[in-house]
This record gives structure tokens, C-alpha cells and sequence, in this order.
């Protein structure tokens, strides 16, 4: 069972009330997603907020939007905004991103989607919809990031590796083009668990690149995860 608090350098995360608790996936969206010139920004599906969190603490001004749909997560994110050093920066809103139409665009959209498409539900009915895509599906959070972005803004998502084709052929679709990837590798033995990938308006050429989480065997952290992680958890 995951503790009700969990602790990083500069905040902490309550995680009682929200059905998805803080894990790999988020750490590695707000370790990695640029946020350079970053004025702006917006996490789909905030949950306990984490991920909004963690782009306040890399950046100076922005404001960054959070927004949830489930009731308990949204109201686990505003207690942790609040309890935050960057309160003043961080806004969450209770509300469905499929008619969310906000009266600016960002310069930075992040999201930890829900990715189970043909799995079994969870019996947790609100596990279930952080998890599963029912209720927000890959082309509805395409369509709406790339509605919302500015024409220089970054989309930025983290995905189970087998979801990169699939996600990046439906992004094309909306006009959102690869710019680069980190593919997740949980040993250096094992394939690639994860894709963390990044998308705008804008051609350039695609940068491929691999992180390898446990390099020497359990809780034997690699030196590029402990560099991309080392503003954030305790351990590093």
C-alpha cells in the first residue's frame, strides 16, 4: 500500500483522496518535458497534482493550469497546491478536458494519460478511470492539445512503449509533429517500457534517445536517472 504522504526535496504529495498515486511515470513527465520559455502550462489528468508541481518547481514565472475531472483528486491537488512553495502559480480546475475552453493557449501542455485500451477494469471504479481511456481517449486529448497550444508550444506525454506508433499516427492526424522521444528501459536487458515523447506544431528533426532506469540490479539506479531525477527525490 503506497503512504498517504510522499516526500520530494522542495514539497511533498498527499496521495489519500486520489486514485492514482505518485509513481515512475509522472517523475519522468515533469523530470523530462522542456520547459524552456515556458510562460504558461497545463497538466491533463493533474490526479494528485504531482506533475504540475514538479514544472512549478523548474520554473520561475510560469503559471501553470492543472485540471481533473474526478472530484477527490481534484480537491488532493488543490491541497497539495496550497501546500506548496509556488501556490500563487498553481490553479487547479474541476472539469472535463474534452469541453475545456479556456481564453488563453499554452506554451506547454504535459499529460500521464490513462493507456489500458483493451485490459481488464479495475474494480475500483475511480482506478479504473484514471487507468483506462473511457472517459478521455488518445484522440480527444490530441484534439484538445492541439487546439490549445500556442504555434511554438510543446505537447509533451508518457506512454507504455507499445502506444508510441499508435499515438504519434493519430497526433499527425491533428497536425502534431515527433520532435523527441525517451524510450524507458527498466534493465539494460529488458525492452523499453515506457516512451516519453514530446510533439508540436513545428518540423524539426526527431531525436531519438534511451534511459535505462536500473542499470546493476534492484534499487541500482543509473547515473542518467539519478541526473534527471536529482532535483526531486530524497535519494538522489
Amino acid at each position: 500500500m503506497a503512504n498517504d504522504i510522499f516526500n520530494f526535496k522542495q514539497f511533498s504529495v498527499r496521495q489519500d483522496l486520489a486514485a492514482m498515486k505518485v509513481g515512475t511515470d509522472g517523475v519522468l513527465l515533469g523530470a523530462w518535458a522542456s520547459v524552456q520559455g515556458a510562460q504558461s502550462a497545463l497538466d491533463v489528468g493533474t490526479g494528485t497534482g504531482l506533475v504540475a508541481l514538479m514544472l512549478a518547481q523548474r520554473t520561475e514565472y510560469a503559471q501553470i493550469h492543472a485540471i481533473e475531472l474526478d472530484e477527490a483528486a481534484y480537491q488532493q491537488a488543490m491541497l497539495n497546491f496550497t501546500a506548496s512553495p509556488w501556490v500563487e502559480r498553481l490553479n487547479v480546475i474541476h472539469a472535463d478536458f474534452k469541453t475545456y475552453d479556456p481564453a488563453l493557449k499554452y506554451d506547454l501542455i504535459v499529460s500521464n494519460p490513462p493507456y489500458f485500451n483493451h485490459s481488464l477494469k479495475n474494480p475500483c471504479d475511480k482506478k479504473s478511470l484514471a487507468r483506462h481511456t473511457d472517459k478521455l481517449d488518445y484522440t480527444e486529448l490530441i484534439k484538445g492539445a492541439a487546439k490549445l497550444l500556442q504555434d511554438t508550444g510543446r505537447f509533451c506525454v508518457v506512454l507504455p512503449a507499445a502506444e508510441k506508433l499508435n499515438f504519434q499516427e493519430i497526433a499527425a492526424q491533428y497536425g502534431l509533429k515527433l520532435n523527441k522521444t525517451l524510450c524507458v528501459k527498466p534493465t539494460p536487458s529488458k525492452p523499453p517500457k515506457r516512451a516519453v515523447m514530446e510533439f508540436s506544431l513545428l518540423s524539426t528533426l526527431v531525436e531519438e534517445h534511451e534511459l535505462i532506469i536500473e542499470e546493476f540490479g534492484r534499487h541500482q539506479y543509473s547515473e542518467a536517472y539519478k541526473q534527471l531525477n536529482k532535483d526531486f527525490y530524497l535519494a538522489f
